[in-house]
């Protein structure tokens, strides 16, 4: 048992050190070589959790072999703008000017059904008021209206909103964050102080508690259990 600990662990983070190579990613965000890349380190790993007559170094040579192999490609492809189109591929433009381009959507195997699915989820009806539709290497769809359908800006109407920054939260699920909190240049003493406002006794009974640049509050207490 302790073995099958050990090397589950062991090939555990191999794989997550592995995973953290290819950036910040969902996996519907992956290039194919990166996706490809993933699954044959899954089924390395898979094989030397299983069956222990199998050496560890078996499983882990093959997924360092690759992880070095795509490290190489990562720099290939950066310094290189051929290499980057052979193995991630060109953007195809879906659309252009309310226009399909129907053998680009073949070429990609895009339906028709995929295409108005990608446009609704972007708030988008009628294709005549698309410029430009390009499906990415990554699978996803960018969409770029006419300059006429784009929403107004404040700086367009002359309007200067306040910038309130980014908040940070600070009760999470009951639990004080208090690095977030000095971050706001804040104290115990003022969270009592919006606890009291809220007639609520502990942090434990707050769901979710946040702070922006303006020292807004966003408050939201747990919701009893029934």
């Amino acid at each position: 048992m302790v073995i099958a600990f050990l090397r589950t662990v062991i090939l555990y983070l191999l794989i997550i050190a592995g995973i953290r190579l290819m950036g910040k990613r969902q996996v519907g965000e992956l290039e194919p070589s990166e996706l490809v890349l993933a699954l044959i380190i899954a089924d390395l790993a898979a094989v030397p959790m299983q069956d222990f007559g199998i050496p560890l170094l078996t499983g882990i040579i093959p997924i360092l072999t690759l992880l070095c192999i795509t490290m190489a490609l990562s720099v290939l492809t950066m310094k290189n703008v051929k290499f980057r189109a052979i193995v991630c591929g060109r953007p195809s433009i879906i659309v252009e000017n309310g226009t399909l381009h129907q053998r680009e959507m073949q070429k990609n195997r895009f339906t028709v059904d995929e295409l108005m699915e990608e446009l609704r989820m972007k708030g988008i009806t009628d294709l005549s008021t698309v410029k430009y539709a390009i499906l990415e290497t990554n699978g996803r769809l960018s969409v770029l209206p006419y300059a006429n359908q784009l929403p107004v800006t404040a700086e367009q109407m002359n309007v200067t909103p306040e910038d309130v920054g980014l908040p940070v939260v600070v009760i999470n699920d009951g639990r004080v964050i208090e690095r977030n909190l000095h971050t706001r240049g804040l104290d115990r003493n003022w969270l009592d102080k919006q606890l009291a406002q809220h007639k609520l006794k502990q942090p434990s009974d707050v769901f979710l508690l946040t702070v922006d640049e303006q020292n807004r509050v966003y408050f939201v207490a747990k919701e009893a259990v029934g």
